[in-house]
């Protein structure tokens, strides 16, 4: 696969990840908490995990390619974590 199918390919998942994960927090939590709905964060969980995974192999992937540094390394993996980090990463770093 080429660098630009790849790079073009993460910033789907990072996207996604993005998405499902201010789902999670913005949706599926509070039905589960507030509204005793504990579903919807069951799927919308499991289609984040698999966004999550994919977001950290895809950085793996990614890193030697686009001769990212270690910091900046460290930083795209780490914004996995944080709820925005995904748009972050796709505008900074892709």
């Amino acid at each position: 696969m080429s660098l630009s199918k790849k790079l073009s390919l993460f910033k789907w998942i990072s996207i996604l990840e993005g998405i499902s994960f201010l789902a999670l927090l913005g949706v599926a939590m509070p039905l589960k908490y507030i509204f005793d709905m504990p579903e919807m964060v069951q799927h919308v969980g499991m289609a984040h995990g698999l966004l999550f995974i994919g977001y950290i192999l895809g950085g793996l992937i990614l890193m030697k390619p686009m001769n990212w540094s270690a910091q900046q390394s460290i930083i795209i993996l780490g914004c996995s974590l944080l709820p925005f980090g995904p748009f972050y990463v796709e505008k900074k770093y892709l």
